[in-house]
């Protein structure tokens, strides 16, 4: 039994080391101190036109969500990824592509509507390569409406929802951080 609880104790260790070697900082990334700080820039600008977006789709206000959607496909245009495989490159340069298109979507658009339905999709595929995009020292939230399952990222646990700001503003709870 005792084998058992440390194999179990070891293999949880080795898990938790796993997820959090993951997560590299701007300054693991690129050479220099110079570089790490452009990069920590630009990661810190793309998180916060992301929640830009999120935050304006809470005041109903379609035109801001056009301007922070814009202003994030062009900072994602900018932003190379660094220290990865070649098949993990591929997939996150596919999935770059991806989230840039779902924010041009939003952006296209005066629908509030539309808007709050691509930034669902967008933010799911964001959050799959969060790590990539995440400041070093900022800790963003999943969180989820439990009503509809609508996915949303946050810098405050609170919730306020994107989705649903008029009937359903606190309607949502946190799935994960990091």
């Amino acid at each position: 039994m005792k084998k058992y609880t440390w194999a179990i104790i070891i293999a949880m260790a080795g898990l938790s080391f796993s997820v959090s070697a993951q997560v590299k900082t701007s300054a693991q990334e690129v050479a220099t101190p110079e570089l790490a700080q452009k990069r920590e820039v630009l990661k810190e600008a793309i998180v916060m036109n992301y929640l830009g977006i999120k935050n304006s789709l809470v005041k109903s206000d379609s035109l801001q969500v056009i301007k922070f959607a814009t202003e994030f496909a062009s900072l994602l245009n900018q932003f190379k990824f660094k220290k990865l495989s070649l098949d993990e490159m591929n997939a996150a340069t596919t999935t770059r592509e991806e989230i840039k298109t779902l924010a041009l979507a939003i952006a296209a658009t005066k629908s509030i509507n539309k808007q709050r339905s691509e930034m669902d999709k967008l933010s799911v595929k964001l959050w799959s390569v969060i790590e990539r995009f995440k400041p070093e020292k900022t800790t963003l939230y999943k969180q989820v409406c439990p009503m509809t399952g609508t996915t949303w990222i946050s810098d405050d646990k609170a919730i306020q929802n994107p989705y649903y700001p008029k009937n359903m503003l606190t309607c949502g709870e946190v799935k994960a951080s990091i």
